[in-house]
């Protein structure tokens, strides 16, 4: 069986080249991530060209997921790049301070964090590897005692025990950014620290005026890292194309501990309402510097397999780890194994509980349900929006579901989807002409051969988005 899971890895300085790009998708990549944290609107424009490029070699689709970078919550910069804190030592965070930092007090990109926090509050900085107690606030500084102790270099991030930053999720930043991506159309934009629904309506709004010279709409992401999310999380997930696991930021906010459940609510809730999830961070960490992962990484990502997460997402571990393409290959091969283990999870009471209100839905739901019980070989799904294919990916079932599109927009979408496989298909204006064309791919891939049962769904009149309203199984002759 083809791998279900999708495969979600970062490009940088470790993978910025066309030849490394290309091996990276030929070794199972099916979605790039394009990071503007870093880099200029020029680096982006050329990479993401350089991407597709590589994928039309390589004869794959690939979607590319821009991650806007979201509101500068650090500190500020330091002489000689660092410094120690000890613990017991006093340490300000000054908002006024616009000279380089020491031991004793540094500037803050976040100007308003003396409004955000107040005595008793607590500090996590640098991805919670330091921890600073608030003693007071004056005026723009906020007086601190270090906890825990260790080194503090440049622009390290600040996090608020259990959440309470009012940063917005868009900067003009990040508004700039969404006209650099649409002008490239990304296929999907991943948006950092929304706290709401609000949130993503906004940037879906931002992302629909800056995609209308290109006619061009992408998949919007929600990144889920920080805690006022969750009490939220089913307006996020209802407002948004998808979500994002981002267990970095949300571990240091809510705690370690709580992130399991989470991560397993996240999916669960996502899946339930016909969205995409993606889950991240630290997946294949140790891969940074050393060719195998451990044990605890290789069970952290068949969890999320097995949880039903549609993707898995390396960042470090291809941006600037050193072995890029090992790190694919062995989550890949994690993937697939767990996959394996896992059994058909089709439930046909849940079928019966579910009421359907639209028909190209209820003809996906009975295109699933038939192929299960026929033992078809694969289910194909003619679409123009890719929905039809999404609706089926959200249930699990071994049977693999073709995408088959004449957009090549919704080709790439459909890469993130679990256990679609997109295929680009000429344009048909008879349906039958189409149904024929469909299966002769198939069969020339290797796919389907003399004999073989399938499920096949379309809409009459062709090519009307949301117009998939009928389901045929056929035969190989």
């Amino acid at each position: 069986m083809p791998r279900q899971t999708k495969i979600v890895a970062t490009l940088g300085p470790a993978t910025s080249s066309a030849e490394m790009i290309e091996r990276l998708i030929a070794a199972g990549v099916d979605v790039v991530r394009l990071n503007f944290s870093h880099g200029s609107a020029e680096d982006h424009v050329e990479r993401a060209q350089v991407v597709r490029d590589a994928a039309q070699r390589v004869g794959k689709a690939v979607a590319i997921m821009v991650d806007l970078q979201g509101p500068k919550i650090r500190v500020g910069r330091f002489e000689g790049g660092q410094v120690v804190l000890e613990p017991g030592q006093p340490f300000v965070l000054d908002a006024a301070w616009d000279q380089l930092g020491n031991a004793e007090r540094v500037g803050l990109d976040y100007k308003e964090l003396p409004r955000d926090v107040r005595p008793g509050d607590v500090l996590l900085l640098n991805d919670g590897l330091l921890v600073l107690d608030v003693e007071a606030v004056r005026g723009e500084a906020v007086h601190t005692r270090v906890r825990v102790g260790g080194v503090l270099a440049n622009s390290k991030g600040i996090n608020k025990q259990g959440g309470g930053l009012t940063a917005p999720a868009l900067t003009a930043k990040d508004i700039q950014d969404i006209k650099t991506a649409m002008s490239f159309q990304a296929d999907y934009l991943a948006v950092s620290f929304p706290k709401s629904a609000i949130d993503m309506e906004m940037a879906r709004q931002l992302a629909n005026v800056a995609g209308e010279p290109w006619r061009h709409r992408p998949g919007l992401i929600a990144k889920i890292e920080r805690s006022e999310a969750i009490p939220h999380l089913e307006a996020i997930v209802k407002a948004s194309d998808g979500i994002m696991v981002a267990r970095g930021d949300l571990a240091i906010e809510v705690g370690n501990a709580a992130v399991p459940a989470l991560q397993k609510r996240m999916i669960k809730t996502a899946r339930a309402l016909d969205k995409v999830v993606i889950t991240a961070t630290q997946m294949m960490e140790s891969m940074i510097v050393n060719p195998v992962p451990t044990r605890a990484e290789v069970s952290d990502v068949a969890n999320a397999v097995l949880d039903g997460t549609d993707a898995v997402m390396l960042s470090a571990e291809t941006a600037t780890g050193r072995y890029p393409v090992e790190t694919v290959v062995a989550m890949a091969s994690i993937c697939e194994a767990a996959e394996h283990a896992e059994d058909d999870l089709l439930d046909s009471a849940e079928f019966a509980t579910r009421h359907f209100g639209r028909i190209d839905q209820s003809i996906a739901m009975g295109a699933l349900f038939t192929a299960y019980h026929l033992g078809c070989k694969a289910i194909l799904a003619l679409t123009e929006s890719g929905s039809t294919a999404l609706w089926m990916s959200r249930y699990r079932i071994k049977t693999p579901i073709y995408g088959m599109t004449t957009q090549p927009r919704t080709q790439r979408r459909m890469a993130l989807y679990r256990n679609v496989r997109p295929m680009l298909m000429p344009v048909h204006d008879e349906r039958d002409e189409a149904l024929h064309e469909a299966e002769a791919l198939l069969v020339d891939g290797g796919v389907l051969k003399p004999g073989d049962t399938y499920a096949i769904t379309c809409g009459e009149p062709m090519g009307y988005p949301g117009g998939t309203n009928m389901l045929k199984v056929c035969r190989v002759p």
